[in-house]
């Protein structure tokens, strides 16, 4: 996401997601107010943007070169959800944040519980 100059990034194994916001209408066809949905344990959103994963510590061997300069690029385990995908996420799980005027909330990987991405990516 970038934002004039600033350009915000999100880190290790953690989603930025934009909520769904406002009003909730049940199966039933009642409209729950905001407060009333605030309480749910779950909650959705469009994921905006994600970290790179989980970080994985280097294990090529040193000892067989000693004389040689490491150099070791970060390792990642990759991040299962991306953006554009429609996230259902454990509410407790979430902090959230405003950046230039906007809600967000920043939801750990492991406490997402389904995405909804469009088959078309997937190449179904």
């Amino acid at each position: 996401m970038y934002g004039g100059n600033k350009r915000l990034l999100v880190v290790g194994d953690r989603v930025l997601v934009e909520p769904d916001c406002g009003e909730e209408r049940t199966q039933a066809g009642l409209i729950l107010p905001v407060g009333a949905v605030e309480k749910q344990p779950v909650q959705a959103g469009k994921i905006v943007a994600t970290g790179p994963g989980t970080p994985v510590p280097d294990s090529s061997p040193s000892e067989e070169e000693p004389w040689k300069e490491i150099v070791s690029e970060p390792r990642f385990v990759p991040m299962q959800a991306r953006a554009g995908d429609y996230a259902i996420f454990f509410r407790k799980a979430a902090v959230e944040i405003q950046y230039e005027g906007s809600d967000y909330l920043i939801v750990p990987q492991s406490a997402l519980l389904v995405l909804i991405r469009d088959q078309e990516e997937e190449g179904f």
